[in-house]
């Protein structure tokens, strides 16, 4: 009785459960896609469950519902993006692609018809790195002013892809491309354009904290990397970004691509740091995304 006692107060004294997250969460990457039955999961091995594209929908629904996500930034092939919304009403926002080395972006006129009805609120996942473009180049201009006139939020990919991207779908992938540095001439046009870093730029620590420190504006998601890369490495990389005083300005997301599962795995890389406080997590999963995303604050 009295080791019971003993485990019981253990257990009700442990940090992660006295510290464990319970509040609204924003989930600024997400993506919406056909499935790919028994695909091993890149973190634990494990083959998908989401065999058929109506359960990969429905358990990335289920997923954001069980871990109180509220709203999901997706983006992904149109007519999955649609069906997404569709099933997820006023929970997703949805985005305007260029990823995996095979999406282009639509046309500038259709991406402009599109922010003006309402069916894009946000420009991105723009993965120009896939196709081995610059978004500091003139390429991408057109959009820019587009979001700039909308008053768009824009999400660029940074940072790595999969082991063998270059030899598998993206033979023009370059991991320099991934450098946030590249970003700067782009920060430098457009200084009131609303831009996050996606995968907050790792494995490029210094480059990530000296673009955001010098431009003040610009946030960061720390999705894919709370789940795929060893934990040990994304606490050392974002308690890195805390101490430089930048925690107001990362946003969770999952980067949910074929295994739903890989959300909760998110939630909880996140929600496993020791050195955040309750209020730091509450403005990692909520309330700085709300205020990039110009959301009224929630309860």
């Amino acid at each position: 009785m009295r080791f019971s006692f003993f485990l019981l107060t253990l257990l009700l004294a442990s940090p992660v459960l006295a510290q464990s997250y319970q509040g609204p969460i924003i989930d600024v990457h997400l993506h919406a896609g056909p499935a790919a039955p028994g695909a091993p999961n890149p973190a634990t091995g494990k083959p998908t469950a989401a065999g058929t594209d109506a359960n990969r929908q429905r358990l990335t629904l289920d997923a954001m519902r069980q871990h109180g996500i509220v709203l999901g930034l997706a983006s992904g092939p149109d007519p999955y993006m649609a069906s997404l919304r569709q099933a997820g009403g006023d929970a997703i926002w949805a985005g305007a692609f260029l990823d995996d080395g095979r999406t282009p972006l639509p046309p500038p006129e259709v991406v402009r018809a599109a922010f003006a009805s309402g069916d894009l609120k946000v420009l991105g996942e723009i993965g120009a790195q896939y196709h081995g473009l610059d978004p500091s180049d003139p390429w991408f201009e057109p959009y820019l002013a587009l979001a700039e006139e909308f008053d768009i939020p824009v999400g660029i990919h940074t940072g790595l892809g999969p082991p063998g991207t270059p030899h598998g779908c993206c033979p023009d992938f370059s991991v320099e491309l991934g450098n946030p540095k590249l970003l700067e001439p782009m920060l430098k046009r457009h200084p009131k354009l609303r831009v996050w870093l996606m995968h907050a730029g790792w494995p490029y620590l210094q480059e990530t904290k000296a673009l955001m420190y010098v431009y003040p504006h610009l946030h960061a998601d720390v999705s894919v990397i709370n789940w795929i890369i060893p934990r040990q490495e994304f606490h050392d990389y974002l308690q890195a970004l805390m101490t430089a005083g930048l925690g107001d300005r990362l946003m969770f997301g999952s980067d949910q691509m074929v295994w739903p599962e890989a959300i909760g795995l998110a939630v909880e890389g996140v929600d496993s740091a020791g050195f955040l406080t309750p209020a730091q997590k509450r403005a990692i999963f909520h309330d700085n995304a709300a205020r990039f995303l110009k959301l009224p604050p929630a309860d």
